[in-house]
């Protein structure tokens, strides 16, 4: 019996808001869901015998390539919702896991997509997937009904825009590139910056009365190069005054060229 609830297609969770875990709203806080999104795949992975647990011999470990999360409506305060995780597609570079965020009455509030890889913890290189296969039998395959994250332009500087070649697309920053060092608590295990305090940091870019004002629609993340203890970054923004997405570029301050992420926030007026 035990093996056969191991081997599951789905897993489910259920989690409280807390007031701690609230935000100025009484809502559940978007850098929170990230946190339960990523244990909840962790604990599903190691169900299936794919988890960090079964790699130790190969110095593998998971982490994030993409982060899609899409909400209708965001638990509130000193209430129950449920996660549930299943994988979407798996080939041998890339897995696809999808999440479900519903609520105790079964109303679905949102859905997430991650795109997840197997790094090499000592090179911090791609492994790939193969050595670590998974039955087919165990990939639902059911695709979360939220749109796949669209190519991302990078954000640059009036300047940086001039001198691009024209066969590189860019966005133009409305706002002044914001500096960030990564300090001590940003870093995780794998002594990278971790996924949850780069949402934390996107998210300070708007202030209190924005976010009274709006709640968080879609959050798009698209990692492209790690980031370090002591690495100060600039925070580039295009955030036009006719809509309400906002495109992110985080950089090294010395280089703008190769950025270490991409990324999209919408919001949607309150009711």
């Amino acid at each position: 019996m035990a093996v056969m609830e191991d081997l599951t297609k789905r897993l489910s969770r259920p989690f409280f808001v807390s007031a701690n875990e609230a935000n100025a709203q009484q809502e559940l806080a978007a850098h929170i869901l990230v946190t339960n999104i990523i244990d909840v795949a962790t604990e599903h992975a190691n169900r299936l015998h794919i988890g960090n647990p079964d790699m130790e011999e190969l110095n593998g470990g998971w982490v994030l390539s993409r982060l899609t999360v899409e909400m209708e409506r965001w638990p509130e305060v000193n209430t129950k919702y449920w996660l549930e995780t299943w994988v979407e597609t798996y080939n041998r570079y890339f897995s696809e896991r999808s999440f479900r965020i519903y609520n105790r009455e079964g109303e679905t509030l949102g859905y997430a997509r991650t795109v997840w890889m197997i790094i090499d913890t000592a090179t911090h290189t791609n492994l790939g997937l193969s050595h670590l296969p998974l039955s087919e039998a165990l990939i639902d395959g059911e695709v979360a009904p939220i749109e796949r994250q669209k190519r991302q332009c990078p954000v640059v500087t009036g300047e940086e825009a001039q001198t691009r070649e024209s066969r590189k697309p860019c966005l133009t920053a409305t706002l002044p590139p914001v500096k960030y060092r990564f300090k001590y608590c940003d870093i995780d295990f794998y002594r990278h910056v971790n996924t949850v305090r780069y949402v934390m940091l996107l998210q300070n870019q708007y202030s209190l009365e924005e976010m009274d004002a709006n709640r968080l629609k879609r959050m798009e993340l698209m990692f492209m190069r790690e980031a370090h203890y002591g690495m100060t970054v600039d925070i580039m923004q295009c955030r036009p005054a006719d809509s309400r997405t906002a495109t992110f570029t985080l950089c090294e301050e010395d280089n703008h060229e190769t950025p270490l992420l991409f990324a999209r926030m919408t919001l949607t007026p309150r009711q």
